[in-house]
């Protein structure tokens, strides 16, 4: 009872950080109806803006991830300006492509100049502590991570729900020309709804060298769990996406465990499978 409590724990652990990168791309999907294939990449980018403040000013990640957030915001409102606004209106393959090639771009960039060697910080002030509860080990970074997760996530869904940016929000994303003719101004809108969902995985990347190692590929596997993630949840519904964040990392624990780590993602993917088949559009899709 024990171990299984523990890998519970742990997969709600990752959960929360799948959560926390998935809401970002939740709000872009829900809003804007846009495939952003460089959210993983924005992890990436984010870890290394996190990594090099350390190493180089030995800036602590829990202080460094807002400079990370900041930087993913800027990126995410250039991606906007530069690339997506061509993209409005356009077949919705547009978008995919051409966030594919900035997500090779950004990849290949950091291949070039970081090399493919991982990279973590040391000495931080999470560290690698942990505390018990019973027989449960709990780590210290990954249960702030999730504490963070929850704050951000509470301000993005109130910010979304109870504002009146977010209500000008809501009714760019149900109609986009009422809510022009209402004096809405939609450009400005998706250019803050891009840079907000950026400065959300910002975050989470901000805080990952703490336990996770970067690298020019950690940005991929996170793409696809966000994705499944927002697909399971219902797109554009956060609350969906935190409950589906959460399920895909205890699945993720649980197959990891009880069968070998190498079958974690088969049953993630066949967890997705079977959800949208019984239910198309996500657990509180409408």
């Amino acid at each position: 009872m024990d171990t299984l409590l523990q890998v519970l724990l742990d997969g709600m652990l990752n959960g929360m950080l799948y959560a926390l990168v998935a809401v970002g791309l939740c709000l872009i999907w829900g809003v804007m109806d846009v495939i952003n294939f460089a959210h993983g990449e924005y992890v990436m980018i984010s870890m290394y803006v996190t990594y090099w403040l350390g190493f180089l000013a030995n800036v602590d990640p829990l202080i460094s991830m807002f400079a990370g957030g900041l930087f993913i915001f800027i990126l995410g409102a250039l991606t906007y300006r530069l690339i997506i606004k061509y993209t409005i209106g356009k077949p919705p393959l547009s978008a995919l492509l051409a966030t594919f090639g900035l997500a090779m771009l950004l990849k290949n960039l950091c291949l070039n100049q970081f090399t493919p060697n991982y990279r973590i910080l040391s000495d931080t002030w999470l560290g690698d502590r942990t505390f018990q509860l019973g027989a449960i080990i709990v780590p210290v970074p990954q249960l702030v991570t999730a504490a963070l997760a929850l704050v951000v996530i509470g301000l993005v869904f109130f910010m979304v729900r109870s504002t009146r940016f977010g209500w000008a929000v809501q009714a760019t994303a149900m109609d986009k020309e009422a809510a022009e003719l209402m004096g809405i101004n939609t450009e400005r809108i998706y250019l803050l709804v891009f840079g907000i969902g950026g400065a959300t995985v910002g975050i989470a990347g901000g805080v990952m060298p703490t336990y996770l190692a970067v690298h020019p590929e950690v940005g991929t596997m996170f793409s696809l769990i966000a994705f499944i993630c927002v697909a399971m949840g219902g797109f554009g519904s956060i609350p969906g996406a935190l409950v589906a964040a959460l399920l895909v990392g205890i699945v993720e624990a649980l197959a990891g465990y009880y069968i070998a780590p190498v079958f974690k993602y088969v049953a993630v993917f066949g967890l997705y499978l079977a959800l949208v088949l019984l239910r198309p559009k996500g657990i509180f899709g409408w």
